[in-house]
């Protein structure tokens, strides 16, 4: 077999390393969230009120400023691996609220897009940030 099947083929790919793969996870699904979740709460921020579920009670505004939290600034830790655990805990708050009390009614295709993120920021709390990190360079 040629170096490059092997490579490819590999149960241990040697061009992606462990810390590595975790640096583009971190980035991409961070991206996702910010681009498919995050700004259109603050493109429209009053239309965010009006319509964001408020499942703790607190209204509306602080409901939002949550969301937008969990789903522009800790994203933005993340990509940079600054806090990374830490900024992951209001994302799994907001993406486990929606997939427990604000769809947990709903069917399984609206509440498979929080269990997803979920699933995904879950992981990255287990596996931490990697070596290509601000988290990294400071607590070596």
């Amino acid at each position: 077999m040629n170096t490059l099947t092997k490579k490819v083929f590999s149960f241990k790919p040697e061009f992606f390393s462990q810390d590595f793969t975790l640096l583009l996870f971190r980035i991409l699904v961070s991206l996702s969230m910010i681009n498919t979740h995050g700004l259109k709460k603050i493109k429209d921020f009053e239309g965010t009120i009006a319509h964001i579920p408020d499942p703790l009670g607190v209204g509306g505004e602080v409901s939002a400023i949550m969301a937008i939290i969990a789903n522009i600034i800790a994203p933005i830790f993340i990509i940079f691996g600054f806090a990374t655990r830490l900024a992951i805990l209001p994302i799994l708050a907001v993406t486990l609220m929606g997939f427990f009390i604000v769809h947990g009614n709903d069917p399984w295709a609206i509440r498979d897009v929080p269990a997803m993120y979920s699933l995904v920021f879950i992981a990255l709390l287990l596996l931490g940030p990697g070596k290509y990190s601000i988290d990294h360079k400071i607590f070596k």
